[in-house]
C-alpha cells in the first residue's frame, strides 16, 4: 500500500463560523465520496481506506466541528453548535464550496450519526449512505438497561454537565484515548497504525478538544434527539439506498438488530452485514471496507 495520504491536498474552510479542515485526494473526474469520522478520532482513521479508493472516487475526509484540526468553540447552552444538525451543516458548505452538488456519503461512529442527520436534512444530496458500527442514537437510548450502559457508560458520562468529564479525562487524556480505541471489541491498539495513533494523542489529548467531544455527546443526548423525534413524527426519512456494517466483536452486534433498526428508518434499500472485527472497522478491515464502498458506491 502507499503511504501516508500520498497525493492528497490539506485544506481549510471557513463555514457557518468555523473552520473544518479536510484532506482531498484521489480522482476529481470520479464521483465524490465524503467519509466522516468518530470519536475520540480524526479524519486520519480513513488513512488505509483512501489510499485504496483513490483511484475509484473523489475523497472529502474531513474533521468534524471539535475534532482534529476542525474549530474547538466551546459549546453553547443548548449544545446547539454542536448538534448533529449544525455539524452536517458544515459538511454542507464545504461540499458547496468543492461545487459537489451530490456525493456518495459514510460515516462511521459519531461520524454516521453526523451522516445520518444530513441524508435527512438534504436527501438531494446524498446518492449513497453508509453507516459503520452504529444504530439510530434514539433507540440505543432507548433501549438502555444495563447492558448498554455497561458498555458504552461513556453515553451517560460525556453528557455530564461541564466541567466534571473534562476534568476526570484531563487528569491523564492519554491514557483514556486509548483505552477508548482499544475497546469495543477492539482488543487492544494493534490495528491503529504509530502515524495515526499519534495524530489522536495530538488531537484530542487539549483541554478544548476534550471539551468539544463532551459537546457532541452532550448534543446527542439532548438537541439531536428532540431533532430525531421531530423527524420520526413527520415521517422523515432516508431517501437513499443505505449500506450498514458492524463489528461482530462489538456492542452494535451483541445488544441491536442494525438492519431492522436502520430499514425502520429508511424508504429505500436497507443492506448489509457483519464484518470479523471489534468497533474501528475501517482500521481493522481496511480492505474488506474498501472492497465494500467500492461495490456499494459505484
Amino acid at each position: 500500500m502507499t503511504g501516508w495520504f500520498k497525493d492528497f491536498e490539506e485544506r481549510r474552510f471557513a463555514v457557518n463560523g468555523a473552520e473544518i479542515a479536510a484532506r482531498l485526494g484521489g480522482d476529481r473526474d470520479k464521483p465524490a465520496l465524503l467519509l466522516l469520522h468518530g470519536f475520540p478520532q480524526t479524519h486520519a482513521m480513513w488513512h488505509r481506506v483512501a489510499q485504496l479508493l483513490r483511484h475509484d472516487f473523489f475523497l472529502v475526509l474531513p474533521d468534524l466541528r471539535g475534532y482534529g484540526d476542525s474549530s474547538h468553540a466551546p459549546g453553547l447552552p443548548d449544545h446547539s453548535n454542536y448538534s448533529k444538525r449544525a455539524l452536517a451543516q458544515d459538511l454542507i458548505a464545504v461540499m458547496d464550496t468543492l461545487g459537489i452538488a451530490a456525493f456518495a456519503l459514510c460515516g462511521h461512529d459519531r461520524g454516521g450519526r453526523v451522516a445520518h442527520r444530513l441524508a435527512l436534512d438534504h436527501p438531494a444530496r446524498v446518492r449513497r449512505l453508509c453507516v459503520i458500527d452504529i444504530a439510530p442514537t434514539l433507540d440505543m437510548y432507548a433501549r438502555t438497561d444495563m447492558a448498554f450502559a455497561s458498555a458504552y457508560y461513556h453515553w451517560f458520562h460525556l453528557i455530564q454537565p461541564a466541567p466534571l468529564p473534562e476534568r476526570m479525562i484531563g487528569g491523564n487524556p492519554r491514557a483514556y484515548l486509548h483505552a477508548k480505541l482499544g475497546g469495543w471489541g477492539s482488543g487492544g491498539l494493534g490495528h491503529i497504525e504509530p502515524r495515526a495513533l499519534a495524530e489522536y494523542e495530538r488531537c484530542f489529548c487539549r483541554d478544548e478538544a476534550i471539551h468539544t467531544a463532551c459537546e457532541d455527546y452532550r448534543a446527542s443526548a439532548g438537541i439531536d434527539l428532540d431533532h430525531d423525534r421531530e423527524s420520526r413524527a413527520r415521517g422523515h426519512k432516508i431517501a437513499c439506498d443505505t449500506l450498514v456494517l458492524w463489528g461482530e466483536h462489538g456492542v452494535v452486534q451483541r445488544l441491536f438488530e442494525p438492519l431492522a433498526l436502520w430499514q425502520a428508518q429508511c424508504a429505500a434499500s436497507v443492506t448489509g452485514w457483519a464484518m470479523p472485527a471489534g468497533h474501528f472497522i475501517p482500521e481493522q478491515l481496511p480492505e474488506e471496507t474498501s472492497a465494500a464502498l467500492r461495490a456499494f458506491m459505484d
